[in-house]
């Protein structure tokens, strides 16, 4: 790939031995580097072209100048016209897409590539929605975070139902409980999982996005969704979410969580905000996250949590999410 760089090896190689001697002629040069005056002189004139020599008469002595004042110009010019032909190749990519799936109304797969691009998608397949909406919400969203979602308020008054299973790490970041809880109050359906496998969201159980690329390679470029119409792969995407939908927590609440914590329930019955705070203790979100999630104190947290697990005869966490799970708090 020596054609991309802006000197060839022999300009280089004699730029550095210039930049050695500070200044010479070309008969010096040659006579160090046991080369011919001609050829040496060839590459000097090339070098002075390129603003890393200068001539000085007579003789004519040459002198070294700064590369990076002489190739920052070229160098980013040549970013420039790569940058111009990346957004070319996305455009005619997108547009070939775009061009297969017209001309084949089955195509099973069309892949997507660029977050603003599958953002758009995203918002598309929403806006289109009938039926249901199903997601698979993991931690470090590669489009869309969930509080950019403004599609699901309107689908949701439209009667789609949305089902969503969050990763417990998501929960974990600042503001993300919020937004859930918010998506709840509107009527989402909501459950915990430990870790999710995929990114995924299906809509009226016909189309599926997902994503092509793992997590940790999204440094290495842009991020990639395959969108799956029917077929074989979109019926094991749907056996995936109901699997994983089955073993999930239930996320409850109604109203403000905080606000309803603070309070003091009626003696032997479960609370909205403990249905909350049960969702997510079963689902293993620490308490320290509980606490800074629900801007509530730890001592808070401990009482609520005393008081459950008095109601449920149980002396440890352990058991009082099987005795959640047995008498139907969750």
């Amino acid at each position: 790939m020596r054609e991309s760089l802006p000197l060839t090896s022999s300009e280089e190689e004699v730029y550095r031995l210039l930049v050695g001697l500070s200044q010479a002629t070309a008969a010096q040069m040659a006579e160090v580097c046991d080369t011919g005056v001609d050829r040496i002189d060839e590459v000097l004139r090339a070098l002075v072209v390129k603003g890393l020599v200068v001539a000085q008469e007579p003789g004519p002595v040459f002198r070294p100048l700064p590369p990076d004042v002489a190739l920052a110009a070229t160098l980013l010019h040549r970013q420039e016209s790569l940058d111009a032909a990346r957004t070319m190749v996305a455009a005619l990519s997108e547009e070939f897409r775009a061009g297969a799936s017209r001309h084949d109304a089955h195509h099973a797969v069309e892949v997507v590539v660029g977050a603003a691009p599958l953002r758009e998608r995203l918002r598309t397949l929403q806006n289109s929605a009938k039926e249901e909406i199903l997601w698979f919400c993991r931690a470090n969203p590669l489009a869309m975070q969930g509080s950019d979602n403004t599609e699901e308020l309107d689908a949701l008054r439209r009667g789609v139902r949305y089902r969503a299973i969050y990763e417990r790490s998501l929960l974990e970041q600042p503001g993300e409980l919020d937004s859930v809880v918010e998506g709840v109050g509107w009527g989402e359906e909501a459950r915990v999982a430990p870790v999710l496998p995929v990114r995924l969201a299906i809509v009226d159980r016909r189309t599926a996005i997902c994503p092509l690329t793992y997590d940790e390679e999204r440094h290495l470029g842009v991020p990639t969704a395959a969108v799956i119409g029917s077929g074989q792969l979109l019926d094991a995407l749907l056996d995936l979410f109901e699997g994983h939908w089955d073993r999930s927590t239930p996320l409850n609440l109604d109203g403000d969580p905080a606000a309803a914590l603070g309070r003091t329930d009626a003696a032997g019955e479960i609370g909205p905000a403990e249905r909350l705070l049960l969702s997510l203790l079963v689902a293993g979100v620490p308490d320290k996250s509980i606490v800074t999630q629900l801007r509530i104190s730890r001592r808070t947290v401990q009482r609520r949590v005393d008081r459950l697990m008095a109601m449920a005869g149980v002396d440890t966490r352990t058991a009082l999410a099987y005795q959640a799970a047995r008498r139907g708090w969750l």
